[in-house]
């Protein structure tokens, strides 16, 4: 019995021992005298006994984190900081359940979360991304403790503004890795708000650089269903024309268009990727020649989809108006190898060659004007067309009010490729048919006028 006494005394002294290895830090931290607390929190956890436990690194967090809090301590112990989270890591490891939190109050983790998150808005204001996005990094953590665990009275799983403003702040760093994984957290819990379709819009374009088709898609469908009226056509042509070669883009054109699945949106998005094609180096004119005729279809049919599409209908005219051009290049260096050939026309004196010489020169210029002939015949057909869609482009923004900028540019270039078209076929029937050349005039003098009127 004296033997059990005995034991009894010896674990009363060793755990009024531990309890006194604190007791000063303690009192310290609720006198708020935490310079104080600082020195009799290094004094206890030097010795090897106390870094064992949990109690030492809870105290240690919490001090330094408020030392961390003020901001003349802060300067005055630069590192505060890094060892209160270095503790409170510890902490965390050794007491999983922190109990010792739930005993002694969770201070320092307020401490830390309102603390990092105040620098961090500092370093963000004046355009510190990097160093910000360090501050919001451990907001993040400490502000999760305290959500986590109901600490506060908000019911929120997490803090979105400092998940947001570490997001914000690594992609301002040119760091888009680091911020994707802080917008994941948002968009994958559908948060909304002002703004925040643009987390969803980020990570779109994100994964369609990555070439991420899984990561694309769940978040162009988290998007879709977060801010259904947002303009997501736009994201899903980019990927097509970032991720798909020109086989692949006229492959799921075709099969979309197969299946009536395109909008007239997409129609017109895949009519400019085809259009561009002659753009792309090493391509032949056969290649631009069968896209163009494509991008034709394609612009005709969102058309189709909304006959007041004045973009539409412009594209349409404008890339046969290209085609006309085309041909009246050909027109016109046949009409200067005719001058070449005139120009040249060898003097033949002896009338036995002077008939095959001549026979040989009218083959020559005959064969050219022939060329001419049906290059004509195809501009005629080419204008014709590229006015009729001109003018529905025109029809349809005339009177409309207000205009965007870009329909501002469309009226402006469908009048004047207008009256050049009527200029041009006023020539073809110049002291040929005075009827119609009037007729022309007219529509030429009409279109002419209208020059640079559309504000």
């Amino acid at each position: 019995m004296k033997y059990f006494f005995s034991l009894l005394l010896s674990i009363a002294i060793i755990s009024v021992a531990t309890a006194q290895d604190f007791k000063k830090v303690e009192t310290n931290v609720y006198l708020k005298k935490f310079e104080d607390a600082k020195t009799e929190i290094d004094k206890s956890m030097a010795d090897p006994k106390n870094q064992a436990k949990a109690e030492g690194y809870y105290w240690k967090s919490r001090i330094y984190a408020a030392l961390f809090q003020n901001e003349a301590t802060r300067a005055k112990y630069p590192t505060a900081v890094e060892d209160a989270h270095a503790a409170f890591q510890k902490y965390a490891e050794m007491d999983p359940a922190l109990a010792k939190v739930k005993e002694k109050g969770a201070d320092g983790y307020f401490d830390m979360y309102a603390t990092s998150f105040g620098v961090g808005i500092n370093s963000f204001k004046e355009k510190k991304y990097e160093a910000a996005s360090k501050e919001f990094e451990k907001a993040v953590v400490y502000s999760d403790y305290i959500f986590k665990n109901k600490w506060a009275s908000s019911q929120q799983p997490f803090d979105t503004t400092s998940i947001l403003y570490c997001a914000y702040s690594f992609q301002n760093a040119q760091k888009p890795d680091d911020a994707v994984k802080y917008y994941t957290r948002l968009a994958e819990s559908k948060v909304t708000g002002e703004g925040f379709a643009d987390i969803y819009k980020y990570l779109v374009d994100f994964n369609t650089k990555k070439k991420n088709k899984e990561g694309f898609e769940k978040y162009m469908a988290l998007g879709k269903e977060v801010y259904p009226k947002e303009n997501w056509e736009d994201f899903e042509i980019e990927y097509i024309d970032q991720n798909y070669d020109l086989a692949g883009k006229t492959a799921l054109y075709d099969e979309m268009d197969a299946a009536g699945t395109l909008t007239e949106t997409k129609y017109l998005q895949f009519g400019d990727v085809f259009v561009s094609v002659r753009n792309n180096d090493g391509v032949d004119s056969v290649t631009i020649d069968k896209y163009n005729r494509k991008a034709i279809d394609a612009f005709k049919k969102a058309y189709g989809k909304n006959n007041n599409n004045a973009i539409a209908a412009f594209n349409v005219g404008v890339t046969y108006y290209n085609f006309f051009n085309l041909e009246d290049d050909k027109y016109a260096a046949n009409i200067k190898k005719l001058q070449e050939i005139n120009a040249n026309k060898p003097v033949v004196k002896d009338p036995k060659k002077k008939a095959a010489a001549d026979a040989e020169h009218k083959a020559k210029v005959d064969a050219i004007k022939n060329e001419n002939a049906a290059i004509e015949k195809v501009s005629m057909e080419n204008v014709d067309i590229a006015a009729e869609w001109l003018t529905k482009s025109y029809l349809i923004l005339k009177d409309k009010t207000p205009r965007s900028n870009t329909e501002k540019s469309v009226i402006n270039k469908s009048v004047d490729f207008i009256a050049n078209i009527y200029y041009y076929k006023m020539g073809r029937v110049r002291g040929k048919d005075a009827k119609l050349f009037d007729q022309y005039e007219a529509k030429y003098k009409e279109f002419d006028a209208l020059h640079s009127t559309f504000k």
